[in-house]
């Protein structure tokens, strides 16, 4: 491992920090799903066969290498649950290796698990970086918090601006320039996935009548002095 080199293993979550961009060479329907071909930059180190990897914020197994083209198979629930169906060869998409939990955490945890397709309403630049806005499918907007994280086709942001079905992110120019956020335009599909900690949050919130009385019952009072 170099100097500098995160620590990773082959099961993990992800941070959000996308390492490399790489480019689709293919995307082939087979039974059950599909595959898709991806080449990568010769200069990022590869992970093994049956390495789990990001894939614009899809956690995918892969299966494959040829030459500097990894594969991965798609489910048919992945194809229909996130953007990967309207890939086109040529088509650019955010990549990271996974990572220990023991490694420093540089976006947030992301567990690779797309909840939904957002749609770019709006990019526009602010300054040196610019300011998109995204729809989200209504059943995934209680999930979204002001100054929350979320992550956006693989890419760690916080949620600058909220709406009731729609969110803002301001994007600096080294995200525009290192991911594909710098190439989305209105009427594009993202992928999205919630914060983890906040699913846990809202599933906790429907389901406390059903615990056990041990894990809801208030602290014991502070005794007085």
């Amino acid at each position: 491992m170099v100097p500098g080199e995160r620590k990773r293993e082959t099961r993990g979550m992800f941070t959000g920090i996308v390492e490399a961009m790489g480019e689709v060479e293919a995307l082939l329907p087979q039974p059950g799903g599909a595959r898709l071909w991806v080449g990568t930059p010769e200069a990022w180190s590869r992970p093994a066969v049956g390495s789990s990897i990001a894939v614009n914020g899809a956690c995918l197994t892969l299966v494959a290498w040829e030459g500097p083209c990894f594969a991965a198979d798609l489910s048919g629930e992945t194809v229909a649950r996130t953007t990967f169906g309207g890939l086109r060869a040529g088509d650019r998409v955010n990549l990271e290796r996974p990572l220990t939990l023991g490694a420093p955490l540089g976006g947030h945890l992301v567990t690779g698990h797309v909840d939904g397709v957002g749609t770019v309403t709006a990019h526009r630049p602010e300054g040196e970086g610019s300011v998109m806005r995204i729809r989200v499918p209504e059943v995934l907007a209680p999930l979204l918090v002001y100054k929350g994280s979320i992550a956006v086709d693989g890419v760690s942001l916080t949620v600058a601006d909220l709406a009731e079905e729609e969110f803002g992110v301001a994007l600096i120019p080294f995200t525009l320039q290192h991911t594909t956020l710098g190439a989305r335009r209105p009427g594009d599909a993202v992928n999205l996935e919630a914060d983890l900690l906040g699913k846990y949050v809202a599933r906790l919130l429907t389901r406390l009548d059903r615990l056990p009385a041990h894990l809801v019952a208030e602290a014991p009072a502070a005794e007085s002095r």
